[in-house]
């Protein structure tokens, strides 16, 4: 919902049963992606969200990622994100990240992300 030309409120995204309204646009093989905002130099937040089995490749994070799990799990080499779980990721860290059962997640980038392909 847009509340003005600055102010975007997205209510109940924890509440949803479906994210079908979305326009969602091709991430990877796999996985879609919504951008909240997007600045190809800075910050942006999107949701992503993932088919059971899809994954995002190994990639290094240049500024922090916050991610907030919506729907299902995701998982690292660190462990297994379930619904209401937020994971924080430091600069210069980088993992690869795979959902078994598929997932929604609210994702917010500090900077950039460097993939691994």
């Amino acid at each position: 919902m847009i509340i003005n030309q600055q102010v975007r409120v997205f209510p109940d995204l924890l509440a949803r049963s479906s994210y079908d309204d979305f326009p969602w646009e091709p991430f990877r093989q796999g996985v879609e992606i919504y951008y909240l905002y997007k600045n190809d130099m800075g910050a942006s937040a999107a949701l992503l969200r993932y088919e059971a089995g899809a994954q995002v490749p190994h990639h290094s994070h240049s500024g922090y990622e916050h991610i907030f799990v919506l729907s299902g799990s995701q998982t690292d080499a660190d462990g297994k994100y379930t619904k209401g779980a937020v994971i924080i990721n430091p600069p210069d860290t980088s993992h690869q990240v795979f959902s078994e059962e598929g997932c929604v997640v609210l994702i917010v980038w500090e900077r950039p992300v460097i993939l691994h392909e």
